[in-house]
């Protein structure tokens, strides 16, 4: 079971920035990822400190798992101030620990309660309160639950629940209830829609709902997503011994899932050892990188380091060009959720023509930047593996 997981936010009008934070870290050797959704106290950049403080503080006690989550959430909960004038805590916090069999642990403090959906309903599942041991107005709920393919948690800032406020139709907000409705409505038009376009939906949603389309309050949607993985393969660079070829190549024609192929020498070595032509794209575009060629069963077959190089800046900036060779293997990546690299380490002497320009890596230190990013920003599971 693959954790399809994204969260989407928008700042409090004319503000510089984000008052919630959020942070989240997959662990592919451990199967588990963890996240945390922190709102912190007011708007602009105190509540970013203080959000921002507060959810590296939990992933940082929970990662190594020296401290389990509950016990990590009490700490910060005990700790966090109070506002002198206000008298109210300085941030609260939802944070989630899964691991690719389904079983969760959730403890929140402050923020709205999070909503469980199985099959189009909605859970209600049992909790326990810990009241906090130096602020009596404190007490946080500790879940433990088991999800199932299909199965989907949304959590949010209660930016989200207060939207609103004034409106004629709305008068006391959105609330949890109006935010039920309306993701309930949106998954039956679409049931297979991912996280990242649900939590997309939430905050247009909530944006549109505001009186004058301006978010009196920062909001945020973080969802997850349980769902069967999406696989792929990038085969990049020969290997180092040539009488593996016929072996390697098996291996990815003998793949389950997309497949792609970045360099010529690598895509002539799949044609030759698997007999499948390869049909070459002959447009010229001077300055552009190399269009793309075609082989049939697999997806994508582009040139190779001048294309590498361009997908990681991609990767990096978050935009991208549709229209050429790096842009669809960014977009055949980002729609993949767990992502193998083969890479072959036998060195070509081109990469080190001193013609060539100078951001060029060798093929390994691009693909080690790319499945860094992939894992942080993108929160895929990547693996690699020398040949």
């Amino acid at each position: 079971m693959f954790i399809d997981i994204d969260c989407h936010q928008i700042k409090k009008y004319n503000q510089n920035a984000f008052g919630d934070y959020f942070v989240s870290k997959r662990y592919p050797d451990e199967e588990r990822l963890v996240a945390v959704l922190s709102d912190g106290l007011g708007s602009g950049i105190k509540a970013n400190i203080l959000s921002c403080m507060t959810a590296t503080m939990l992933l940082r006690f929970v990662e190594g798992d020296q401290i389990p989550i509950r016990k990590a959430a009490e700490i910060v909960m005990n700790s966090l101030p109070v506002c002198q004038v206000r008298k109210i805590s300085y941030s609260t916090f939802s944070i989630i620990d899964v691991n690719d069999d389904g079983i969760a642990k959730i403890v929140e403090e402050g923020n709205p309660d999070f909503i469980w959906i199985k099959n189009g309903k909605i859970m209600n599942p049992q909790y326990e309160e810990i009241p906090s041991k130096t602020h009596k107005n404190r007490c946080m709920k500790s879940y433990k639950i088991n999800l199932e393919l299909g199965d989907r948690l949304i959590f949010c800032s209660d930016g989200i629940t207060q939207c609103g406020l004034g409106n004629p139709k709305l008068k006391l907000g959105l609330r949890r209830e109006g935010l039920i409705k309306f993701v309930l409505s949106r998954l039956e038009q679409d049931p297979d829609i991912s996280s990242s376009e649900l939590s997309d939906f939430i905050i247009k949603q909530a944006r549109n709902i505001e009186t004058d389309k301006n978010p009196k309050d920062d909001m945020s949607a973080l969802v997850l997503y349980c769902r069967e993985p999406r696989k792929s393969l990038v085969f990049t660079g020969p290997p180092f011994m040539q009488n593996k070829d016929s072996e390697y190549a098996q291996l990815f024609a003998d793949f389950k899932g997309k497949k792609a192929i970045a360099g010529g020498t690598t895509a002539n070595l799949i044609s030759r050892e698997l007999n499948i032509p390869i049909t070459m794209d002959k447009t010229i575009s001077v300055g552009k990188l190399p269009a793309c060629s075609y082989m049939e069963g697999v997806d994508l077959v582009t040139e190779g380091i001048l294309t590498l190089t361009q997908t990681l800046e991609y990767l990096e900036n978050g935009k991208w060009d549709i229209d050429n060779a790096a842009g669809k293997l960014v977009e055949f990546l980002l729609d993949s959720d767990c992502i193998y690299f083969m890479v072959g380490a036998k060195l070509n002497q081109a990469h080190y023509n001193p013609t060539l320009p100078i951001e060029i890596e060798i093929r390994k230190n691009i693909i080690k930047k790319m499945k860094s990013i992939l894992q942080d920003k993108y929160y895929k599971k990547v693996s690699m593996q020398y040949m």
